[in-house]
């Protein structure tokens, strides 16, 4: 068997052609594409795959390597992932671009191997621990848990981009008691200064939450060992590394209780089992990040998710674009608070090339929010600043007698 062709499909999320334009449905300001990627072989199996991180640089990562996979074995997985990884080091560390162009290849190449041996994915890795993985959903208030509830979550996370409202969180925990998990998600931009995340961290501790997730930007590593020691919670990070050398200094230092690498961009299923195993050597579980993601990679998630002992629980944008649930066949479907493992070979999972084609990528980068004094301070929105010391403190954390 060898590889004959690599084909790439760039979905613009959220765009509708009789728009003429973008939707605000889960679009992330213009921003959100899903890339898929397409391998093909000489004895007509193709396997399917998705890249994070950056996907419309990720589209011509992929199509730059497909001259060292034409004429390959696509069986030989491991091997062709270091032969594009050593291939393209010159060009410096690859981060998260070259960690999405290897995951879609790789992830692919899973896809053909276990539709050749008849098998799905998860049972070439070793079987499953469990043939249903937990997932949490999104919440910011408590109509939206009410919704996640009524299908089932029993978990669910609400999610900031740059300031955290404690009043929110708080009415979220109240809505949904004391049964159901909640989870904080802190992220920038604008990032909070370390001083900002513990004082924000020390609010939530009486929230008994099951994470804090990104308080501090994800390069301050030592800024997130000092929230570590000075926060009650148990941290999560990780989303935006790709490789089990991005994931290591999480890892070896102990710094967060939970890594979360992105399926789409950490570097392939088997990189993502190397993590989870490091990550088992320091008693640290693994709860995939997903938010942004598209449906085939949510498909490799539940298969890795399935061979690890130290599986958490899968991020999902319950109530996403509708498109989502257009362009695979099948569509995964919740229910009691977890989804079925998939069973058929390879992945389990189709592209609707007709579909795919309605919504062509046409942009990538997203526009800054609206100055609602949210995500920035109140008129700084246009300064683009990375961090930010966060003011009106007092305001910002006095929880209502509520």
């Amino acid at each position: 068997m060898k590889i004959t062709d690599v084909t790439t499909h760039l979905v613009q999320v959220g765009a509708r052609p009789q728009a003429g334009g973008l939707a605000s449905e889960a679009d992330f300001r213009g921003s959100r594409n899903w890339l898929f990627v397409q391998v093909m072989t000489d004895e007509g199996i193709t396997g399917v795959g998705e890249g994070s991180g950056w996907p419309r640089v990720i589209e011509t990562a992929v199509q730059d390597y497909r001259h060292l996979l034409i004429g390959e074995d696509p069986r030989d997985i491991d091997r062709l992932w270091h032969r594009l990884f050593v291939g393209s080091m010159g060009h410096g560390v690859l981060g998260t671009v070259g960690g999405g162009a290897l995951t879609a290849i790789e992830m692919a190449l899973w896809d053909i191997k276990g539709k050749v041996l008849g098998q799905p994915v998860w049972n070439l890795l070793g079987g499953c621990f469990r043939e249903r993985i937990p997932v949490y959903g999104h919440a910011k208030t408590p109509d939206d848990a009410h919704r996640l509830r009524e299908r089932g979550y029993r978990a669910m996370k609400v999610a900031f981009t740059g300031g955290v409202d404690i009043d929110k969180v708080a009415a979220v925990r109240d809505a949904v008691g004391p049964e159901v998990d909640v989870m904080v998600d802190a992220h920038g931009p604008s990032w909070m200064t370390t001083r900002d995340a513990i004082r924000v961290g020390r609010e939530l501790e009486p929230l008994d939450l099951l994470f804090y997730e990104d308080p501090v930007a994800p390069e301050n590593l030592d800024a997130l060992e000092r929230i570590r020691d000075a926060v009650d919670i148990p941290l999560a990070a990780g989303e935006r590394v790709s490789t089990l050398w991005g994931i290591r200094p999480y890892v070896e230092r102990e710094l967060v209780d939970v890594i979360q690498p992105d399926t789409g961009r950490a570097g392939g299923i088997s990189q993502m089992r190397k993590m989870a195993a490091m990550a088992e050597g320091h008693y640290i579980a693994m709860a995939p990040h997903s938010g942004s993601l598209g449906p085939v990679a949510e498909f490799a998630a539940l298969h890795v998710m399935a061979t690890i002992p130290n599986a958490l629980m899968l991020e999902r944008i319950e109530f996403d674009w509708s498109g989502r649930y257009e362009i695979v066949t099948p569509v995964l479907e919740v229910k009691d608070g977890a989804i079925d493992l998939p069973t058929a070979p390879g992945l389990g999972v189709e592209l609707v090339l007709g579909e795919v084609a309605k919504y062509p990528g046409r942009r990538n980068v997203a526009d800054m929010p609206p100055d609602d004094g949210r995500a920035y301070e109140p008129g700084t929105v246009g300064e683009a600043v990375y961090f930010q010391t966060r003011l009106r403190r007092r305001a910002r954390l006095r929880r209502t007698s509520s």
